[in-house]
C-alpha cells in the first residue's frame, strides 16, 4: 500500500469545486491508500501572519472535512502544529535548500507582488517546508494541482539531494497523485470557468438556504436565447453545467428544452437551480454544525490523528538527525 500526503489550508470554507473537486477523490483515496491529511496551519502564517481567529479556522476545516465524510478509522487526520517532528526536519532541509534555487520559485514571485509589505523568510522556505510534510512521512504520491506541480518537483529535488549529501537510500521521490477524468470542475456563479473563492462565486457547504438562493439568483446571465437551439454563452452554459451536478437530469433536460425553444425563463431557472442546491447541501450543513457543536470529539480526532502522525513523523526525524550525524551524550 502506498503513502498519499495531503494539506489542507485552514483559510476560507469548503464550496461546491472542492467537493467535487479533490474531495470525493480523498474519499476513495482513504479507502485504497495510506493517506495523511494535515490542516496546514503553519503553512497558513506564510499569508496571514497575525491571524484574527487561528483555531477557530482550524475548527471549521476539521468539521468540514470530517462531514464531507474523511474518517480518522481510514486515515490520518490532523494539525500541522500537532507534529513538532515537521519544523525540525524543516529546519534539516532548509540547510541543504539553496537561496538561488527558492528565489526562483514562481509563487515566491507572485506572493512578493502581492504582498511587498509581508517578504517573509516563510514565503521564501515555503517549498521546504511542503517538502518537510511530505517526506516526514516518506509519501509515495501527492495530490497537486498546476499551482503547486513546482513545489513538489522541489521535494523530490531536496529528497534526492539528502540522499546524495549523506550516501543514503533513504527519502522517496514522492510523485503527483493524478486524478484523471475523476476530477469534476464545477464552473463559478460570477461566469468564470472555475468556482473558487473569491466575493460571489462560490456556494460553500456551511452555507444557508437564504445565503444560497441569493446567490444563485445574483448568479451571472443574459437576456435570453433569441434563436432556437443557439449555444450557450459562457456564463449560461456554467449555470446549466451546475445544474448537471446537482439536480435530476430530467430537471436539466426540461430547462435545457426550454432554452432551444427560446421559451426559457432565467427566475424560474435560477430558482430550481437554487432549490436543487440547498437540497445538496443541506446534510453537509448540518453535519458541520453539528461537529462544531461536539468539542469533545472534535478533540478526540485531533489527539488520534496527532499521535497517529507522531508515530510515523518521530520515526523519520530519529532516523534523519541519525543519518545525519546527530548523537546524544547521554
Amino acid at each position: 500500500m502506498e503513502t498519499v500526503v495531503s494539506g489542507i489550508r485552514p483559510t476560507g470554507n469548503l464550496h461546491l469545486g472542492n467537493y467535487f473537486g479533490a474531495i470525493k477523490n480523498f474519499l476513495k483515496m482513504q479507502e485504497e491508500q495510506n493517506c495523511y491529511f494535515f490542516i496546514a496551519d503553519y503553512h497558513s502564517l506564510t499569508t496571514h501572519p497575525t491571524p484574527a481567529d487561528l483555531h477557530r479556522n482550524v475548527k471549521q476545516v476539521l468539521a468540514e472535512y470530517l462531514a464531507c465524510g474523511l474518517d480518522p478509522d481510514k486515515s490520518t487526520i490532523y494539525i500541522q502544529s500537532d507534529l513538532p517532528e515537521t519544523a525540525e526536519l524543516y529546519l534539516f532541509l532548509n540547510m541543504n535548500a539553496y537561496k538561488g534555487e527558492l528565489e526562483r520559485c514562481t509563487s515566491f514571485k507572485d506572493k512578493i507582488r502581492n504582498q511587498p509589505e509581508n517578504v517573509n523568510a516563510g514565503l521564501l522556505t515555503y517549498p521546504t517546508l511542503m517538502a518537510a510534510d511530505i517526506i516526514i512521512h516518506n509519501a509515495h504520491k501527492v495530490p497537486v494541482g498546476k499551482d503547486q506541480e513546482q513545489h513538489l518537483e522541489m521535494t523530490r529535488t531536496f529528497a534526492k539531494r539528502f540522499n546524495r549529501l549523506y550516501n543514503v537510500d533513504y527519502f522517496n521521490e514522492p510523485v503527483a497523485f493524478n486524478f484523471g477524468e475523476n476530477l469534476v470542475k464545477v464552473p463559478g456563479l460570477d461566469g468564470s470557468g472555475k468556482m473558487g473563492k473569491s466575493d460571489g462565486n462560490a456556494i460553500y457547504l456551511c452555507d444557508d438556504e437564504k445565503t444560497i438562493r441569493k446567490k444563485v439568483m445574483k448568479a451571472v446571465s443574459d437576456s435570453g436565447p433569441t434563436e432556437m437551439n443557439q449555444p450557450k454563452p459562457d456564463a449560461i452554459q456554467n449555470l446549466f453545467s451546475m445544474m448537471q451536478i446537482v439536480s435530476a437530469p430530467d430537471t436539466l433536460l426540461h430547462f435545457n428544452e426550454l432554452y432551444n425553444k427560446c421559451e426559457i425563463r432565467y427566475g424560474d431557472f435560477k430558482k430550481q437551480l437554487a432549490e436543487d442546491i440547498v437540497l445538496f447541501t443541506s446534510p453537509f450543513k448540518e453535519k458541520i454544525d453539528a461537529l462544531l457543536a461536539d468539542d469533545a470529539y472534535l478533540g478526540k480526532v485531533a489527539k488520534m490523528g496527532a499521535e497517529k502522525a507522531r508515530e510515523s513523523g518521530r520515526k523519520t526525524v530519529n532516523e534523519v538527525r541519525e543519518i545525519i550525524g546527530f548523537k546524544s551524550f547521554y
